[in-house]
């Protein structure tokens, strides 16, 4: 889990979005993007032990070639885009939030 709060914040200053909201989206089925803290940094870990627990890397009726059958689910799970709200050129955040692409099946180049 990667925070990239700055960057998408860096898009809304460069692209002049004063209000609305903005659409963080990956087109890949194997990574995600989500909102959730990120000031304590046990919070990605758990995340990840938990993603992880639910969905083993490997299991016995995985049928997909590539092998990367858990890194689907957890992209269909967690979701491949955010919306986030934007007031007077701000990320609209809770205080602890921020926005977090998630790579299960990488590294690998992506765009977002």
């Amino acid at each position: 889990m990667v925070d990239i709060t700055g960057a998408v914040a860096e898009a809304v200053t460069a692209l002049s979005v004063d209000g609305g909201a903005v659409l963080v989206h990956v087109p890949h089925t194997t990574a995600a993007v989500t909102i959730n803290e990120n000031y304590d940094p046990d919070v990605k870990h758990d995340m990840l032990k938990q993603l992880e627990t639910l969905i083993p890397k490997t299991e016995t009726y995985y049928q997909h070639d590539e092998g990367n059958s858990d890194s689907h689910v957890k992209t269909s799970l967690v979701g491949n885009s955010a919306l986030v709200l934007v007031e007077n050129g701000d990320l609209v955040l809770g205080r602890w939030q921020g926005v977090y692409f998630c790579e299960f099946d990488g590294p690998r180049e992506r765009e977002m």
